[in-house]
């Protein structure tokens, strides 16, 4: 697959990078290839594993004969058919127009359910926090009137029973939940430079609708940090 290198720490060795299909992984010294020197915003060749990157080898220019005409490589302009030539790809923070689905607010919320539904590492910008949160309530919000339909179609009269199918619903989209909504919290307080441990404060009665609004709220911190670079699609 190809990609692009966001981050990488010689002294650690261990660093970042984002993939044709938008999603970011880690990788560590042992998986480039010998001899290899990175640099931020190389163009990569790696084989994805999961969310870490093997095989990592640099996308070189392919060398052409005398009769033969040059081939346009990633790394320079292509022509396109009129003769203009063409922008080069680019991924993740230097994507263009057509990678922005992975940016969106569907997306984000889509990936919370699947690919980071545990992940506490890296680090979530304020678009994708309100984008989860506004996917998460629509869903809610179906439920209930899923719930409400239900119970109301079995019978039951306002006042006399509880409505027990809405709330069983509820309970169950409320546990399915959590544990994203945690690991979401932990990588918006990473994004602003702060231990995920403060996620607590968002869980105590009181504050904790007010602790979750104020982290919802602060901007990206600029530059890369220990949790890793600076979110795609984030301007610093």
């Amino acid at each position: 697959m190809r990609g692009e290198i966001l981050h990488y720490d010689e002294d650690q060795g261990f660093g970042f990078l984002t993939g044709a299909d938008g999603k970011r992984y880690s990788f560590a010294r042992e998986d480039l290839r010998r001899g290899m020197a990175l640099a931020r915003g190389a163009e990569v060749e790696f084989q994805p594993n999961g969310d870490r990157a093997g095989n990592i080898f640099s996308v070189r220019a392919r060398i052409t004969g005398p009769a033969e005409p040059a081939t346009p490589t990633a790394t320079s302009p292509r022509p396109l058919p009129g003769g203009a030539p063409m922008t080069p790809a680019h991924f993740g923070r230097n994507a263009e127009n057509g990678t922005a689905g992975s940016t969106g607010l569907w997306s984000y919320f889509w990936r919370g359910l699947t690919t980071n539904y545990v992940n506490f590492t890296g680090r979530a910008r304020r678009k994708e926090f309100w984008g989860f949160c506004l996917f998460w309530t629509i869903g809610l919000a179906g439920i209930v009137g899923v719930g409400l339909s239900v119970d109301l179609g079995s019978g039951i009269e306002q006042g006399d029973d509880l409505p027990i199918v809405m709330i069983g619903l509820v309970v169950l989209y409320i546990l399915l939940t959590f544990l994203p909504w945690v690991a979401l919290i932990v990588r918006r307080l990473h994004d602003l430079g702060l231990t995920g441990w403060l996620a607590i404060l968002c869980f105590l009665p009181y504050i904790g609708g007010l602790a979750t609004l104020v982290f919802g709220l602060i901007p990206t911190q600029a530059g890369d940090n220990k949790w890793g670079p600076v979110p795609a699609g984030v301007r610093i």
